[in-house]
């Protein structure tokens, strides 16, 4: 997945210790580990670690400061109770799409006291009579599973929040620009009196410089 080549280069710009998030999703694990991917990181506070066919959690490295840990799509059947060890300030676990079946397997995650949400969607034990009644039940301390709390409201999205915040600078942005009317509307004439040929100009130069970029990525 060239996390290892990543890693090289971050060792001559970069200490680990300063890094807080990490996305390694679909690199490819080997014997249950990611290389390179170890103790340093002791900042690191988001980790995803999607459909990298992890079997097992042995080898996770202790992240002590870590909150966000995703998980999705792997072949996790057990052994969870290396996260409260090495990883002890979760709040937020993804562990769809794995091989959890029973009860049993996710009552090790009691210990992970400050766990608030946990997602277990596509795993085969959402399939057991009142799976949510019973997850409720075993890990007072989640307040969301799958995306829900036990009367059906849905959690915050923070990105959905942050969308709502920028939209109402932009309102306010706006207001301020605004003038009294027929301020501008002088200028406004005298743009419309420019040459048709300058406009497709400018469309056609828009139209290049957006080829390039697209063509460069």
């Amino acid at each position: 997945c060239g996390f290892l080549m990543l890693i090289k280069l971050m060792s001559d710009s970069l200490s680990y210790s300063k890094v807080t998030e990490l996305v390694l999703d679909n690199c490819r694990s080997s014997n249950g580990e990611i290389e390179g991917l170890n103790d340093s990181f002791k900042e690191l506070e988001f980790l995803s670690m999607a459909n990298v066919e992890l079997t097992s959690l042995a080898k996770l490295p202790t992240l002590s400061k870590l909150r966000k840990l995703e998980l999705s799509d792997n072949i996790i059947s057990g052994g969870l109770e290396v996260l409260a060890e090495r990883c002890p300030n979760l709040t937020y676990l993804n562990l769809s799409g794995n091989k959890i079946k029973d009860l049993g397997t996710v009552e090790a995650l009691q210990n992970l006291k400050n766990l608030k949400s946990l997602d277990l969607f596509n795993c085969e034990i959402t399939n057991l009579e009142d799976y949510r009644d019973s997850i409720f039940e075993l890990l007072q301390q989640i307040t969301y599973l799958d995306g829900f709390d036990q009367e059906d409201n849905e959690a915050p999205d923070s990105e959905d929040d942050d969308d709502e915040e920028g939209d109402e600078d932009d309102d306010d942005e706006d207001e301020d620009e605004a003038g009294p009317p027929g301020e501008y509307e002088e200028e406004d004439d005298e743009d419309d009196g420019g040459s048709d040929l300058g406009e497709g100009e400018e469309e056609e130069e828009v139209g290049l410089s957006y080829l390039m970029k697209e063509e460069i990525q």
